[in-house]
């Protein structure tokens, strides 16, 4: 695709081009936009022409980026970018420079990201700090699109990069902690001391389905039997508020210890493998801007702390 093609598409195709990029599928991708899936489908289509090759590989589970997808994606973003910046300055409004973009996995709002965000607006009140919620995928993919400039992901064993594109994400381990389960506070195994894992057996259970996944969040791995769901919700403050009115036990990263509901016991489990969890700082390889640069500093150290 050569300079003269890519200027005949419009800036309505890249806008949606870069939706579709980020929400996966042309469904999630209409509904965000408030188009018809039909409309989605033409913008992509005449972006398609112009390339002369496909951007998007249709698949039974959404959409993923061809090669020549994802430089028409870097380009696209670049392109937005310029022209998002020229509508600020037309319309008087002070340009982005002090904004950074932080998407964060659920159980990360609990203690880091409030902790981060307000160290930084005490050490430097002139940077923005602009946050959303969302799963490792969806995250992943607003990293990729570029509508969010660090993400902060978890990670379970063996660790595996949070996607095969190209170019690789940059990854920072923040932090690296156990596995341990949340019991109410007058259960038996609500002690002082750590718990053996075969007392976790015949156990009932809150959980929630990961993203894309068939595992169970909230029950202990490796079990040697069927667990028993009690409940079932993806909100983890929802299950240990379960867990506080004695309906069942569920996981959480050590890290969140601090964080639990009156109520509730936090306790170690010891026998069978090792159960770690990671806190992960993600971000597109290449030069970082000083907010994002200073987010990142203030997120090592919350994480540390």
């Amino acid at each position: 695709m050569d300079v003269m093609d890519f200027g005949d598409v419009s800036l309505v195709a890249l806008r949606v081009f870069r939706e579709v990029a980020e929400r996966g599928t042309l469904t999630a991708a209409a509904a965000a936009l408030g188009y018809t899936q039909s409309a989605v489908s033409r913008q992509i289509a005449s972006l398609e022409r112009v390339a002369g090759t496909p951007v998007l590989e249709r698949r039974p589970d959404g959409v993923r980026l061809t090669a020549a997808g994802t430089i028409v994606l870097r380009r696209a973003i670049a392109v937005l970018g310029e022209i998002d910046a020229a509508g600020r300055e037309l319309a008087g409004l002070p340009a982005d420079a002090g904004t950074v973009r932080l998407g964060w996995f659920p159980s990360a709002g609990a203690v880091l990201v409030p902790r981060a965000v307000a160290e930084l607006r005490r050490t430097h009140p002139a940077v923005t700090v602009v946050t959303r919620e969302g799963t490792t995928p969806v995250l992943v993919r607003a990293l990729r699109a570029g509508t969010i400039d660090l993400a902060v992901l978890g990670s379970v064993p063996p660790f595996r990069p949070p996607d095969a594109e190209t170019p690789a994400l940059r990854l920072e381990t923040l932090a690296e902690r156990s596995l341990r389960v949340a019991v109410p506070a007058g259960h038996p195994l609500a002690g002082a001391g750590p718990v053996d894992v075969a007392d976790l057996r015949g156990q009932r259970w809150i959980a929630g389905p990961s993203a894309g996944e068939g595992t169970l969040m909230g029950v202990w791995p490796g079990l040697d039997e069927r667990p028993e769901i009690a409940h079932t919700a993806r909100d983890w403050l929802a299950k240990l508020n379960l867990v506080a009115a004695g309906c069942g036990l569920t996981t959480l990263p050590a890290s969140l210890a601090e964080a639990v509901p009156a109520g509730v016991r936090v306790v170690e489990v010891r026998g069978g493998p090792s159960e770690r969890r990671r806190v992960v700082l993600a971000r597109l390889p290449g030069p970082v801007s000083e907010p994002v640069a200073l987010l990142s500093g203030v997120l090592r150290r919350a994480a540390a702390g």
